[in-house]
């Protein structure tokens, strides 16, 4: 090995004329094709199937699966590791450990997370990126880095930079136990003095309003979120000047909604005039998240659905917030692939469950309208089973799938 090697890729190896045949492969879906030349709407047999018009796969979710294919081909004899889930899907996961890429679980401290890397081995971060510390510790350790860090996740931190850096915290619409809005908050450290506070709904960020209009103690906001603050926050201190920062992946009306409660609170306490020097916000929901929840709308306005299939990984931000927006509409099933149809059963999680459940009578009898769509991390082949197990139920094939 050379010590004048390049330790650290952030762009790929342009191996994607390699690559690319086995991601087609694996990933692709006649199925779903089949459905797009039908216009998103099918029918077969008295079972009609509408596709929302963005689902699955993002550009960011590509890239990152994209660079893991291509870090394997480049460094065919190293040993090779992923720091966590490279994204929030089952199925992918599996095939990148295939490709013999060890996944390693989290841990409280980089030292005990890395323990088993060397200088000569490789490491994956994730498209939800990693920590500072993480990455410093990795630097330290002198191995070779791929960074697929999802671009609109770059996005935000440069925002939480620019609070930490004019002495704004950072109030993160985020779950502050997820990869990225750890990976997030640990940017507003970078900077003396820089603060975050992690809300991850309107009941906590209802908390923090509460606060700052002064009718909350400091003590009871803290025995609520200290898990999702910084190191020694004080909110007397650190809440006398905010701003809003997302994980991607988050409701964006939420957000909005977040971002609406902390100015009002924030103008009735230091009044409209200290509004520019108190709070900031930027709208830093990933496009393809807000396009996929979008389309899901528009989908569920046009009406005419019996039901929801939601597929993603159940711990996939943004497929459940697909899942909260359609169960608040009609019966909505999230689940994480077609594994999960078990003859008439389907096992499923409910909107803010912490568990599956079993529905032996999903569906039912006689002709239903069936929407679908699918998480930023869901690949088309995925989506393309579920059809298939969906049809099955009915004694249909794909094949019978004609324009409806």
């Amino acid at each position: 090995m050379s010590g004048s090697e390049q330790k650290y890729y952030q762009k790929g190896f342009n191996l994607k004329s390699v690559v690319g045949p086995v991601l087609a492969r694996s990933y692709h879906s006649r199925v779903v094709d089949r459905l797009k030349e039908l216009g998103y709407t099918a029918r077969a047999g008295d079972v009609r199937v509408k596709l929302a018009r963005e689902f699955g796969f993002c550009y960011g979710v590509d890239r990152a699966v994209e660079y893991a294919y291509e870090a394997r081909e480049q460094f065919p004899d190293r040993r090779i590791f992923l720091s966590g889930e490279i994204i929030h899907n089952p199925e992918v996961n599996g095939r990148i450990e295939a490709l013999g890429i060890r996944i390693l679980p989290d841990h409280r401290s980089p030292e005990d997370r890395y323990a088993g890397v060397g200088a000569t081995d490789v490491v994956i971060l994730p498209a939800f990126g990693v920590p500072v510390g993480e990455l410093q510790h990795l630097r330290a350790k002198g191995c070779v880095l791929v960074d697929t860090t999802c671009g609109s996740v770059l996005n935000v931190w440069k925002n939480v930079h620019r609070y930490a850096r004019d002495g704004f915290t950072s109030v993160i619409h985020g779950k502050h136990y997820h990869e990225e809005t750890k990976a997030t908050a640990s940017q507003a450290l970078t900077h003396p003095g820089g603060q975050y506070l992690c809300v991850k709904d309107r009941p906590e960020a209802q908390l923090v309003c509460d606060f700052i209009r002064g009718t909350l103690p400091a003590e009871a906001l803290l025995t609520r979120l200290r898990e999702a603050a910084s190191p020694g926050f004080d909110p007397a201190r650190d809440l006398s000047r905010v701003g809003l920062a997302n994980q991607t992946t988050m409701l964006m009306t939420e957000s909005l909604q977040i971002q609406e409660m902390l100015r009002e609170a924030v103008r009735a306490r230091w009044g409209a005039e200290a509004l520019p020097e108190r709070f900031r916000a930027f709208d830093t929901i990933c496009s393809a998240t807000q396009d996929r929840q979008d389309a899901v709308v528009k989908m569920l306005e046009e009406g005419g659905l019996g039901l929801m299939v939601v597929i993603g990984g159940y711990n996939s931000s943004n497929t459940q917030a697909l899942a909260r927006i359609c169960g608040q509409r009609l019966p909505t099933y999230h689940i994480s692939g077609a594994d999960r149809i078990e003859g008439a059963t389907l096992h499923h999680r409910p909107v803010g469950a912490q568990a599956e459940t079993a529905a032996p009578s999903w569906l039912p009898d006689g002709p239903v309208t069936i929407g679908l769509t699918a998480g930023a991390s869901t690949p088309n082949n995925v989506v393309g089973e579920v059809v298939e197990r969906i049809l099955a139920l009915r004694g249909l094939k794909t094949d019978d799938l004609v324009a409806s």
